[in-house]
């Protein structure tokens, strides 16, 4: 999501229409799931994921790098904010927001997406090591001379290849696991009809086990199935309820995906027939003064990753159980 974009700006728009006595009352109010707070230097933080090995979830700076938010030993007090420590900042992507995060389990790295927000004149993808922190490689995926786009979200598939979406392209890059960029995968079903809205097109994206993959759209809604097995097929799945602002993804069970959505802040989409067809089963409303953006599941739990941060000079961020 570029930080000119019109979701961004849109979320701004409603921030500024709600009196600050009510976000003080709102920041105050005892919330009625779980929330993990955290405090940062910065004021945006696009994803979040949980990283089961190491214990920590890991977020991705608007401003440019990559943190981490461990979690105290069990019999700590998690009613005060924990604390985000950057471990990636990358001198020669200063200028670039990072975006979309993907864990990598099996090859113990971290795929992070990084982008020019303003003038969408450059995207890359880099990996990192989960232990040490070393980039593992750095992937330009377009620049100055190509076409404007937006690189915002990634998937990693079972035999380690990267798959970026182009928000405003309305494309999908393929990486190899070396970071070699293999391909571009591109349909005529990733664009709306409408021309307003593609202003913020294919976004969120996940790697189902059956060897697909799974993307929205932001501001249609529409979710595709794009079938490796079959040369990168794609098929648009018919969806009963609305997906609209569908922002990152995250697969519960084969059958069930969570859509972070803005406000309500999260859909539970369920698929009895291979994700052909689809149903919003279940929504969520977090804080209606925050808006998610990603979905991570710690422990069974599905926690939302919410874009802006409240409080000066520590901002405090929220990632919020989610329950449908």
């Amino acid at each position: 999501m570029a930080l000119c974009s019109p979701k961004l700006l849109i979320f701004l728009l409603l921030l500024t229409a709600i009196p600050i006595g009510i976000i003080v009352t709102l920041e105050r109010a005892h919330p009625a799931t779980h929330v993990y707070h955290y405090h940062s230097s910065g004021w945006f933080r696009e994803c979040a994921k949980w990283d089961s090995h190491y214990g920590r979830f890991i977020v991705s700076f608007f401003e440019g790098g990559v943190g981490q938010v461990k979690l105290p030993e069990k019999d700590s007090d998690l009613s005060l904010p924990l604390e985000e420590v950057m471990v990636v900042k990358e001198p020669n992507l200063a200028g670039n927001a990072s975006l979309g995060i993907a864990i990598d389990s099996p090859r113990n790295r971290v795929l992070v997406v990084n982008a020019d927000a303003i003038g969408n004149r450059y995207g890359a993808l880099a990996a990192y090591d989960l232990s040490s922190w070393n980039r593992l490689f750095l992937t330009q995926l377009s620049g100055p001379s190509d076409e404007k786009s937006f690189a915002d979200d990634v998937a990693v598939d079972a035999e380690g290849n990267a798959y970026v979406t182009d928000a405003k392209g309305n494309k999908i890059w393929k990486v190899g696991v070396e970071g070699k960029l293999i391909s571009t995968i591109t349909s005529p079903l990733f664009s709306a009809k409408e021309w307003y809205k593609n202003m913020v097109g294919l976004n969120g994206i996940v790697y189902h086990p059956d060897g697909f993959l799974i993307v929205i759209h932001t501001f249609s809604g529409n979710l595709f199935k794009i079938d490796l097995t079959k040369g990168e097929e794609v098929k648009m799945i018919k969806v009963k309820g609305s997906l609209f602002f569908g922002d990152g993804l995250e697969l519960v069970s084969p059958t069930k995906l969570v859509v972070a959505a803005g406000n309500p802040s999260g859909r539970l989409v369920e698929s009895s027939d291979g994700w052909n067809t689809a149903s919003v089963v279940g929504t969520f409303s977090g804080p209606r003064h925050r808006l998610a953006t990603a979905a991570t599941v710690k422990d069974g739990k599905v926690y939302l990753n919410h874009l802006v941060g409240m409080g000066y000079p520590k901002k405090k961020h929220a990632l919020v159980e989610a329950v449908f």
